[in-house]
């Protein structure tokens, strides 16, 4: 697909890894919805990219938030052809630590934003994206999700971030392969370590340090080397049903 002719949803679009991909696609030409609950910068950064873009505050774990959504897109852009899941959260907490065991309605509620979010907007976006028509070698579209290097080198304390991470991995193939007589390709990303803005809060000896953990190039990544990554897979019909690390060779160790 042509970059420029993205008619894009980018959840967890108005900051970090979504904010970098959704500034990509506009600058391109394209469109992007931005979906987040965070109304201030949701609606600063579309007012800053103008007309190709619009922010709809979304819950990605509610049927009926992600559905009104895809419709009000697909009424502005006239159809959805890409969707990119960047919504998630990343709590830390041990299975068993000082307080007692590790608190079941966390670790449902990382499954949920995470994993079942990811797979919310997977299963209503296709259904829109299936009634494009067909480009060349018959794509209508694309969905890119975002896993994480913990989904394969989880360390301590990241039970539920790498469960749901690890889901992400999983569902990949599988759902590529339901939706290929469809046209719509499904691929994965997995982050390393990135200037999120969570990373980027923490102090700068901090940041260093886990710069220095990356074999090359040592430092963390940043938002628009997976905005890159995104845009390569966006064009290169052949990226399907995989999933890629993009962390600089690190592999993390337990803590």
């Amino acid at each position: 697909m042509d970059f420029p002719k993205c008619k894009a949803l980018v959840t967890g679009g108005a900051s970090g890894l979504g904010e970098a991909t959704v500034r990509a696609i506009v600058s391109a030409g394209g469109q992007a919805a931005i979906l987040d609950l965070d109304d201030n910068r949701g609606k600063k950064l579309a007012t800053d990219l103008g007309d190709n873009s619009l922010f709809i505050k979304t819950d990605v774990s509610s049927t009926e938030s992600v559905a009104k959504a895809i419709n009000q897109t697909a009424a502005i852009f006239g159809q959805i052809n890409v969707v990119v899941n960047c919504a998630g959260i990343a709590p830390a907490a041990k299975v068993l630590g000082k307080q007692g065991p590790h608190d079941l309605e966390l670790f449902s509620r990382v499954l949920q934003v995470n994993l079942v979010g990811t797979f919310n907007l997977i299963r209503l976006a296709a259904e829109s994206i299936a009634k494009n028509e067909p480009g060349a070698d018959g794509e209508r579209g694309v969905i890119i999700n975002t896993a994480s290097v913990a989904a394969f080198e989880g360390q301590i304390g990241q039970a539920a971030y790498s469960a749901s991470k690890s889901g992400i991995v999983g569902l990949t193939l599988p759902v590529a392969r339901e939706l290929a007589p469809l046209g719509i390709r499904v691929v994965t990303i997995a982050p390393g370590i990135m200037e999120t803005p969570m990373l980027m809060g923490m102090p700068d000896q901090v940041r260093e340090a886990l710069g220095k953990m990356v074999p090359f190039p040592q430092r963390l990544g940043r938002p628009e080397e997976y905005a890159m990554l995104a845009r390569q897979i966006i064009e290169n019909t052949m990226l399907n049903g995989t999933t890629i690390r993009l962390d600089g060779a690190i592999r993390m160790q337990p803590k």
